[in-house]
Protein backbone atom coordinates (compact mmCIF):
# COMPACT_ATOMS: atom_id res chain seq x y z
CA UNK A 1 0.00 0.00 0.00
CA UNK A 2 1.44 3.61 -1.03
CA UNK A 3 2.34 5.96 1.93
CA UNK A 4 0.45 9.30 2.45
CA UNK A 5 2.00 11.97 1.67
CA UNK A 6 0.63 13.57 4.63
CA UNK A 7 2.47 10.40 6.60
CA UNK A 8 5.61 11.44 4.90
CA UNK A 9 5.43 14.64 5.75
CA UNK A 10 4.91 14.61 9.37
CA UNK A 11 1.24 14.46 9.84
CA UNK A 12 -0.20 11.72 12.37
CA UNK A 13 1.08 8.39 11.94
CA UNK A 14 -1.50 5.96 9.52
CA UNK A 15 -3.24 3.50 11.65
CA UNK A 16 -3.89 6.15 14.32
CA UNK A 17 -7.89 6.00 13.84
CA UNK A 18 -10.30 8.85 15.00
CA UNK A 19 -12.76 6.77 17.33
CA UNK A 20 -10.63 3.76 17.86
CA UNK A 21 -9.68 5.19 21.19
CA UNK A 22 -6.02 5.30 21.00
CA UNK A 23 -5.07 8.54 21.05
CA UNK A 24 -7.25 11.66 22.53
CA UNK A 25 -4.76 14.14 21.07
CA UNK A 26 -5.64 12.80 17.49
CA UNK A 27 -9.39 13.04 18.24
CA UNK A 28 -8.85 16.90 19.58
CA UNK A 29 -7.03 17.39 16.08
CA UNK A 30 -9.27 15.55 13.73
CA UNK A 31 -12.34 18.00 15.66
CA UNK A 32 -10.21 21.03 15.01
CA UNK A 33 -9.38 20.06 11.65
CA UNK A 34 -12.96 19.70 11.09
CA UNK A 35 -13.88 23.44 12.55
CA UNK A 36 -11.43 24.26 10.29
CA UNK A 37 -13.10 23.14 7.32
CA UNK A 38 -16.13 24.53 8.46
CA UNK A 39 -14.61 27.85 8.80
CA UNK A 40 -13.44 27.25 4.55
CA UNK A 41 -16.96 26.21 3.45
CA UNK A 42 -18.24 29.30 5.44
CA UNK A 43 -16.25 31.95 3.81
CA UNK A 44 -16.84 29.67 0.25
CA UNK A 45 -19.99 29.91 0.31
CA UNK A 46 -20.38 33.52 1.58
CA UNK A 47 -18.73 34.33 -1.36
CA UNK A 48 -21.01 32.78 -4.12
CA UNK A 49 -24.19 34.75 -1.97
CA UNK A 50 -22.61 38.08 -2.41
CA UNK A 51 -23.60 38.78 -5.65
CA UNK A 52 -27.08 38.09 -5.44
CA UNK A 53 -27.10 40.08 -2.35
CA UNK A 54 -25.50 42.94 -4.77
CA UNK A 55 -27.43 42.15 -7.43
CA UNK A 56 -30.16 45.48 -7.31
CA UNK A 57 -27.80 47.77 -6.76
CA UNK A 58 -25.14 46.40 -9.39
CA UNK A 59 -28.07 46.40 -12.07
CA UNK A 60 -29.00 49.61 -11.56
CA UNK A 61 -24.88 51.42 -10.96
CA UNK A 62 -24.11 49.06 -14.47
CA UNK A 63 -27.48 48.90 -16.63
CA UNK A 64 -27.41 45.49 -16.51
CA UNK A 65 -30.59 43.79 -17.44
CA UNK A 66 -31.75 40.42 -15.99
CA UNK A 67 -30.29 38.49 -18.78
CA UNK A 68 -26.79 40.00 -17.95
CA UNK A 69 -27.00 39.40 -14.76
CA UNK A 70 -27.84 35.90 -15.36
CA UNK A 71 -24.66 35.28 -16.88
CA UNK A 72 -22.96 37.16 -14.21
CA UNK A 73 -24.31 34.39 -12.12
CA UNK A 74 -23.47 31.47 -14.56
CA UNK A 75 -20.19 32.75 -15.61
CA UNK A 76 -19.19 31.93 -11.83
CA UNK A 77 -19.52 28.10 -12.58
CA UNK A 78 -17.80 28.64 -16.45
CA UNK A 79 -14.75 26.84 -14.96
CA UNK A 80 -15.54 25.68 -12.03
CA UNK A 81 -15.71 21.87 -13.32
CA UNK A 82 -12.26 22.51 -14.47
CA UNK A 83 -10.94 23.69 -11.08
CA UNK A 84 -12.80 20.33 -9.16
CA UNK A 85 -10.72 18.32 -11.71
CA UNK A 86 -7.86 20.11 -11.42
CA UNK A 87 -8.10 20.65 -7.52
CA UNK A 88 -9.29 16.66 -7.37
CA UNK A 89 -6.14 15.35 -9.01
CA UNK A 90 -3.99 17.82 -7.47
CA UNK A 91 -5.54 16.53 -4.40
CA UNK A 92 -3.58 13.59 -4.20
CA UNK A 93 -0.30 14.94 -5.33
CA UNK A 94 -0.19 18.01 -2.90
CA UNK A 95 -0.64 17.97 0.88
CA UNK A 96 -3.61 19.74 1.94
CA UNK A 97 -2.49 22.12 3.68
CA UNK A 98 -0.74 23.67 1.14
CA UNK A 99 -3.20 23.18 -1.52
CA UNK A 100 -6.09 24.84 0.85
CA UNK A 101 -4.39 27.71 1.67
CA UNK A 102 -3.46 28.59 -1.83
CA UNK A 103 -7.00 28.16 -3.02
CA UNK A 104 -8.43 30.35 -0.12
CA UNK A 105 -5.43 33.27 -1.32
CA UNK A 106 -6.94 32.54 -4.46
CA UNK A 107 -10.55 33.61 -3.56
CA UNK A 108 -9.36 36.47 -1.49
CA UNK A 109 -7.04 37.90 -4.90
CA UNK A 110 -10.09 37.45 -7.22
CA UNK A 111 -12.27 39.34 -4.79
CA UNK A 112 -10.20 42.36 -4.25
CA UNK A 113 -11.10 43.91 -7.61
CA UNK A 114 -14.45 44.22 -7.12
CA UNK A 115 -13.77 46.34 -4.09
CA UNK A 116 -12.61 49.05 -6.49
CA UNK A 117 -14.80 50.37 -9.80
CA UNK A 118 -15.51 47.07 -11.92
CA UNK A 119 -17.50 46.81 -14.75
CA UNK A 120 -18.96 43.95 -16.65
CA UNK A 121 -16.29 42.32 -18.04
CA UNK A 122 -14.51 42.43 -15.76
CA UNK A 123 -17.10 41.26 -13.05
CA UNK A 124 -17.19 38.11 -15.11
CA UNK A 125 -13.56 37.46 -15.21
CA UNK A 126 -13.26 37.80 -11.22
CA UNK A 127 -15.71 35.41 -11.35
CA UNK A 128 -14.56 33.06 -13.35
CA UNK A 129 -11.28 32.93 -11.68
CA UNK A 130 -13.13 32.65 -8.29
CA UNK A 131 -15.32 29.77 -9.66
CA UNK A 132 -12.05 28.18 -10.95
CA UNK A 133 -10.77 28.58 -7.23
CA UNK A 134 -13.64 27.62 -6.01
CA UNK A 135 -14.35 24.47 -7.82
CA UNK A 136 -12.35 21.85 -5.61
CA UNK A 137 -13.40 23.03 -2.45
CA UNK A 138 -15.95 20.79 -1.45
CA UNK A 139 -14.73 17.63 -3.20
CA UNK A 140 -10.97 18.34 -1.04
CA UNK A 141 -12.85 19.19 2.33
CA UNK A 142 -14.71 16.13 2.08
CA UNK A 143 -11.28 14.26 1.78
CA UNK A 144 -9.93 15.50 4.51
CA UNK A 145 -12.94 15.44 6.70
CA UNK A 146 -12.92 11.86 5.77
CA UNK A 147 -9.12 11.60 6.23
CA UNK A 148 -9.64 12.00 9.89
CA UNK A 149 -12.60 9.53 10.37
CA UNK A 150 -12.96 5.78 9.75
CA UNK A 151 -15.31 4.65 7.36
CA UNK A 152 -18.29 4.11 9.52
CA UNK A 153 -18.26 7.18 11.61
CA UNK A 154 -18.25 9.73 8.19
CA UNK A 155 -21.96 10.16 7.86
CA UNK A 156 -21.66 13.20 10.35
CA UNK A 157 -18.83 15.10 9.70
CA UNK A 158 -19.42 15.43 6.54
CA UNK A 159 -22.74 16.86 7.33
CA UNK A 160 -21.02 19.47 9.55
CA UNK A 161 -18.43 20.23 6.67
CA UNK A 162 -21.81 20.30 4.55
CA UNK A 163 -23.28 22.61 7.37
CA UNK A 164 -20.71 25.58 6.27
CA UNK A 165 -21.97 26.08 3.35
CA UNK A 166 -25.35 27.41 5.04
CA UNK A 167 -23.75 29.23 7.98
CA UNK A 168 -22.09 31.13 5.19
CA UNK A 169 -24.78 33.00 3.71
CA UNK A 170 -26.61 32.89 7.03
CA UNK A 171 -23.82 34.71 8.66
CA UNK A 172 -23.00 36.67 5.09
CA UNK A 173 -26.71 37.82 4.37
CA UNK A 174 -27.58 40.17 7.53
CA UNK A 175 -23.95 41.00 7.44
CA UNK A 176 -23.12 41.90 3.76
CA UNK A 177 -26.86 43.57 3.10
CA UNK A 178 -25.58 45.94 5.94
CA UNK A 179 -22.39 46.83 4.59
CA UNK A 180 -23.82 47.52 1.23
CA UNK A 181 -26.79 49.63 2.48
CA UNK A 182 -24.61 51.55 4.60
CA UNK A 183 -21.08 51.46 2.39
CA UNK A 184 -21.60 50.12 -1.02
CA UNK A 185 -21.90 46.76 -2.81
CA UNK A 186 -18.10 47.33 -3.39
CA UNK A 187 -17.20 47.30 0.62
CA UNK A 188 -19.13 43.93 0.69
CA UNK A 189 -16.63 42.06 -1.82
CA UNK A 190 -13.68 44.20 -0.15
CA UNK A 191 -15.00 42.84 3.14
CA UNK A 192 -14.91 38.99 2.18
CA UNK A 193 -11.70 39.63 0.38
CA UNK A 194 -9.96 40.26 3.47
CA UNK A 195 -11.93 36.96 5.87
CA UNK A 196 -10.64 35.04 2.76
CA UNK A 197 -7.24 35.82 3.45
CA UNK A 198 -7.49 35.28 7.41
CA UNK A 199 -8.93 31.65 6.65
CA UNK A 200 -6.36 30.98 4.07
CA UNK A 201 -3.65 32.14 6.88
CA UNK A 202 -5.63 30.55 9.52
CA UNK A 203 -5.76 26.75 7.76
CA UNK A 204 -2.14 27.38 6.61
CA UNK A 205 -0.89 27.19 10.09
CA UNK A 206 -3.34 24.54 11.45
CA UNK A 207 -4.95 22.35 8.63
CA UNK A 208 -4.17 19.26 7.33
CA UNK A 209 -4.71 15.73 6.41
CA UNK A 210 -5.43 13.02 8.67
CA UNK A 211 -4.62 9.12 9.62
CA UNK A 212 -7.26 7.72 7.68
CA UNK A 213 -6.18 8.84 3.98
CA UNK A 214 -5.21 5.27 3.40
CA UNK A 215 -7.86 3.67 4.78
CA UNK A 216 -9.91 0.99 3.19
CA UNK A 217 -12.62 -0.43 5.60
CA UNK A 218 -15.85 0.24 4.77
CA UNK A 219 -18.97 -0.39 6.51
CA UNK A 220 -19.82 -0.23 10.44
CA UNK A 221 -17.51 -3.59 10.86
CA UNK A 222 -15.35 -2.75 7.74
CA UNK A 223 -16.37 -6.09 6.66
CA UNK A 224 -15.89 -5.18 2.69
CA UNK A 225 -12.67 -4.13 2.17
CA UNK A 226 -12.01 -1.84 -1.12
CA UNK A 227 -8.81 -2.56 -3.47
CA UNK A 228 -6.43 0.27 -3.62
CA UNK A 229 -7.46 1.48 -6.72
CA UNK A 230 -10.07 0.87 -9.59
CA UNK A 231 -10.29 1.81 -12.94
CA UNK A 232 -11.90 4.96 -13.37
CA UNK A 233 -14.33 3.67 -15.99
CA UNK A 234 -15.24 1.17 -13.45
CA UNK A 235 -15.76 3.28 -10.56
CA UNK A 236 -18.28 5.55 -12.73
CA UNK A 237 -20.03 2.83 -14.29
CA UNK A 238 -21.35 1.75 -10.74
CA UNK A 239 -24.90 2.78 -10.17
CA UNK A 240 -23.83 4.68 -7.07
CA UNK A 241 -21.23 7.29 -9.05
CA UNK A 242 -24.18 7.55 -11.38
CA UNK A 243 -27.01 7.85 -9.44
CA UNK A 244 -25.04 10.26 -7.14
CA UNK A 245 -24.00 12.24 -9.98
CA UNK A 246 -27.16 13.23 -10.76
CA UNK A 247 -28.57 13.70 -7.49
CA UNK A 248 -26.03 16.08 -6.81
CA UNK A 249 -26.25 17.59 -10.64
CA UNK A 250 -30.10 18.45 -9.41
CA UNK A 251 -29.57 19.52 -5.92
CA UNK A 252 -26.45 21.79 -7.18
CA UNK A 253 -29.19 23.23 -8.98
CA UNK A 254 -31.48 23.88 -6.64
CA UNK A 255 -28.46 25.69 -4.68
CA UNK A 256 -26.82 27.46 -7.53
CA UNK A 257 -30.76 28.87 -7.59
CA UNK A 258 -30.42 29.85 -3.98
CA UNK A 259 -27.56 31.77 -3.97
CA UNK A 260 -28.01 33.45 -7.56
CA UNK A 261 -31.60 34.40 -6.76
CA UNK A 262 -32.95 34.29 -4.14
CA UNK A 263 -32.16 37.90 -3.08
CA UNK A 264 -33.38 38.86 -6.12
CA UNK A 265 -36.60 37.16 -6.03
CA UNK A 266 -37.45 38.33 -2.63
CA UNK A 267 -37.09 41.93 -3.55
CA UNK A 268 -38.19 42.29 -7.18
CA UNK A 269 -40.11 38.97 -7.24
CA UNK A 270 -42.00 39.51 -4.27
CA UNK A 271 -41.72 42.96 -3.44
CA UNK A 272 -39.72 42.88 -0.17
CA UNK A 273 -37.45 45.93 0.81
CA UNK A 274 -33.64 45.34 1.28
CA UNK A 275 -33.46 44.99 4.92
CA UNK A 276 -36.32 42.35 5.07
CA UNK A 277 -35.15 40.64 2.38
CA UNK A 278 -31.43 40.27 3.56
CA UNK A 279 -33.14 38.82 6.70
CA UNK A 280 -35.44 36.96 5.10
CA UNK A 281 -32.32 35.06 2.51
CA UNK A 282 -30.72 34.10 5.93
CA UNK A 283 -33.43 31.73 7.18
CA UNK A 284 -33.23 28.88 4.56
CA UNK A 285 -29.27 28.95 4.92
CA UNK A 286 -29.63 29.01 9.32
CA UNK A 287 -32.53 25.44 8.61
CA UNK A 288 -30.14 24.15 5.96
CA UNK A 289 -27.39 24.46 8.50
CA UNK A 290 -29.50 22.47 11.04
CA UNK A 291 -31.07 19.99 8.69
CA UNK A 292 -27.66 18.77 7.57
CA UNK A 293 -26.41 18.13 10.58
CA UNK A 294 -29.54 16.55 11.49
CA UNK A 295 -29.50 14.12 8.72
CA UNK A 296 -25.99 13.59 9.03
CA UNK A 297 -26.84 12.27 12.89
CA UNK A 298 -29.52 10.10 11.96
CA UNK A 299 -27.84 8.24 8.98
CA UNK A 300 -24.99 7.70 11.52
CA UNK A 301 -28.19 6.55 13.97
CA UNK A 302 -29.28 4.10 11.77
CA UNK A 303 -25.91 2.69 10.50
CA UNK A 304 -25.27 1.93 14.30
CA UNK A 305 -28.55 -0.19 14.18
CA UNK A 306 -27.43 -2.01 11.58
CA UNK A 307 -29.54 -0.78 8.78
CA UNK A 308 -27.25 -0.89 5.01
CA UNK A 309 -25.74 1.95 3.73
CA UNK A 310 -27.97 1.82 0.92
CA UNK A 311 -31.06 3.20 3.19
CA UNK A 312 -28.92 5.31 4.77
CA UNK A 313 -26.68 6.98 2.29
CA UNK A 314 -28.92 7.14 -0.91
CA UNK A 315 -32.21 6.72 -0.42
CA UNK A 316 -32.54 9.07 2.48
CA UNK A 317 -30.66 11.96 0.27
CA UNK A 318 -32.68 10.69 -2.81
CA UNK A 319 -36.12 11.13 -0.82
CA UNK A 320 -34.86 14.47 0.89
CA UNK A 321 -34.10 15.94 -2.53
CA UNK A 322 -37.29 14.31 -4.11
CA UNK A 323 -39.77 15.92 -1.27
CA UNK A 324 -37.79 19.57 -2.21
CA UNK A 325 -38.67 19.18 -5.59
CA UNK A 326 -42.25 19.03 -4.21
CA UNK A 327 -42.10 22.26 -1.54
CA UNK A 328 -40.07 24.41 -4.89
CA UNK A 329 -42.93 23.68 -7.10
CA UNK A 330 -45.48 24.19 -3.97
CA UNK A 331 -43.73 27.62 -3.16
CA UNK A 332 -43.79 28.36 -6.95
CA UNK A 333 -47.58 28.52 -7.05
CA UNK A 334 -48.38 30.49 -4.11
CA UNK A 335 -48.36 34.19 -3.55
CA UNK A 336 -46.27 35.96 -1.16
CA UNK A 337 -47.06 35.12 2.33
CA UNK A 338 -46.27 32.63 5.59
CA UNK A 339 -47.03 29.71 3.52
CA UNK A 340 -45.02 30.28 0.77
CA UNK A 341 -42.13 31.55 2.92
CA UNK A 342 -42.64 28.39 5.14
CA UNK A 343 -42.18 25.96 1.79
CA UNK A 344 -39.27 27.75 0.64
CA UNK A 345 -37.54 27.78 3.57
CA UNK A 346 -38.70 23.82 4.27
CA UNK A 347 -37.48 22.86 0.76
CA UNK A 348 -34.28 24.36 1.06
CA UNK A 349 -33.77 22.76 4.52
CA UNK A 350 -34.30 19.58 2.60
CA UNK A 351 -32.41 19.61 -0.06
CA UNK A 352 -29.08 20.76 1.58
CA UNK A 353 -29.80 18.02 4.56
CA UNK A 354 -28.54 15.13 1.91
CA UNK A 355 -25.61 16.17 0.51
CA UNK A 356 -22.76 15.25 3.48
CA UNK A 357 -24.86 11.93 3.72
CA UNK A 358 -24.65 11.51 -0.17
CA UNK A 359 -21.17 12.31 0.30
CA UNK A 360 -19.94 9.49 2.37
CA UNK A 361 -22.32 7.23 0.22
CA UNK A 362 -19.71 7.79 -2.21
CA UNK A 363 -16.81 7.82 -0.42
CA UNK A 364 -18.31 3.87 0.35
CA UNK A 365 -17.38 2.76 -3.26
CA UNK A 366 -14.35 4.88 -4.12
CA UNK A 367 -10.88 3.61 -2.55
CA UNK A 368 -9.59 6.19 -0.46
CA UNK A 369 -6.48 6.66 -2.59
CA UNK A 370 -8.43 8.00 -5.58
CA UNK A 371 -11.27 10.14 -3.87
CA UNK A 372 -9.46 13.36 -4.71
CA UNK A 373 -9.78 12.51 -8.08
CA UNK A 374 -13.41 11.17 -7.92
CA UNK A 375 -14.97 13.78 -5.91
CA UNK A 376 -13.56 16.47 -7.69
CA UNK A 377 -14.52 14.66 -11.11
CA UNK A 378 -18.30 14.35 -9.54
CA UNK A 379 -17.85 17.99 -8.06
CA UNK A 380 -17.24 19.24 -11.85
CA UNK A 381 -19.75 17.24 -13.54
CA UNK A 382 -22.87 18.64 -10.88
CA UNK A 383 -21.42 21.80 -11.13
CA UNK A 384 -22.86 21.94 -14.64
CA UNK A 385 -26.30 22.16 -12.42
CA UNK A 386 -24.61 25.93 -11.36
CA UNK A 387 -24.23 26.98 -14.74
CA UNK A 388 -27.27 26.00 -16.56
CA UNK A 389 -30.33 26.94 -13.58
CA UNK A 390 -28.72 30.29 -12.85
CA UNK A 391 -29.25 30.93 -17.01
CA UNK A 392 -32.30 29.70 -17.72
CA UNK A 393 -33.74 31.51 -14.44
CA UNK A 394 -32.40 34.71 -16.09
CA UNK A 395 -34.26 34.04 -19.42
CA UNK A 396 -37.65 33.36 -17.60
CA UNK A 397 -37.50 36.32 -15.82
CA UNK A 398 -36.91 38.25 -18.49
CA UNK A 399 -39.05 36.59 -21.09
CA UNK A 400 -41.87 36.01 -18.53
CA UNK A 401 -45.48 37.98 -18.57
CA UNK A 402 -44.10 40.26 -14.87
CA UNK A 403 -41.23 39.58 -13.09
CA UNK A 404 -43.30 37.64 -10.65
CA UNK A 405 -44.78 35.57 -13.43
CA UNK A 406 -41.20 34.36 -14.52
CA UNK A 407 -39.95 33.58 -11.41
CA UNK A 408 -42.46 31.17 -10.60
CA UNK A 409 -41.93 29.54 -14.12
CA UNK A 410 -38.04 28.81 -13.44
CA UNK A 411 -38.90 27.76 -9.82
CA UNK A 412 -41.68 25.13 -11.21
CA UNK A 413 -39.20 24.05 -13.74
CA UNK A 414 -36.53 23.44 -11.15
CA UNK A 415 -38.98 21.80 -9.25
CA UNK A 416 -39.87 19.07 -12.04
CA UNK A 417 -36.02 18.87 -12.46
CA UNK A 418 -35.52 17.66 -8.63
CA UNK A 419 -37.79 14.83 -8.87
CA UNK A 420 -36.79 13.26 -11.94
CA UNK A 421 -32.92 13.43 -10.49
CA UNK A 422 -33.97 12.04 -7.48
CA UNK A 423 -36.10 9.46 -8.62
CA UNK A 424 -33.39 8.10 -10.77
CA UNK A 425 -31.16 8.34 -8.26
CA UNK A 426 -33.30 6.02 -6.09
CA UNK A 427 -33.01 3.74 -8.34
CA UNK A 428 -29.44 2.98 -8.95
CA UNK A 429 -27.97 4.18 -6.30
CA UNK A 430 -26.55 1.01 -3.87
CA UNK A 431 -23.73 1.25 -2.03
CA UNK A 432 -23.18 -1.58 -0.25
CA UNK A 433 -23.78 -3.72 -3.72
CA UNK A 434 -21.65 -1.59 -5.79
CA UNK A 435 -18.66 -1.66 -2.94
CA UNK A 436 -18.84 -5.68 -3.01
CA UNK A 437 -18.70 -5.76 -6.46
CA UNK A 438 -15.36 -3.86 -7.04
CA UNK A 439 -14.19 -5.96 -4.00
CA UNK A 440 -14.95 -9.20 -6.09
CA UNK A 441 -13.02 -7.82 -8.97
CA UNK A 442 -9.64 -6.92 -7.00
Amino acid sequence: MPVDQDAQSGSTPVGVGVGRGQDPSVRRRAWGVLALLVCLMLVNYADKVVVGLAGVDMKKDLGLDDAQFGVIQSSFFWLFAVGSILGGWLGGKIRARWLLAGIAAIWALSLAPMAAQAGFTTIIACRVLLGFAEGPTTALAMQVAHSWFPAHKRAVPSSIVVAGAGIGPLIAAPVLTWVIAEYSWHMAFGTLAVFGAVVALLWLLAGDSGPEATSTGHGAEGTTVLPERVPLTRLFGTGTLIGMMLLFFVAYANTSVKVSWLPLYLREGLGYDAETAGNLVALPYLGSAIAVILAGVASRALTRRGVGNRLTRAVLPACLVLASGLCTIGFSTLDRGAPQMALLILGSCLNSAGYGVAFAGLADVVPAAQRGIVFGIVTGVYSLGGVIAPMVIGELVASGESVAAGYGDGFMVLGVTMIIGAVIALMFAHPDRDAAKLAAKA
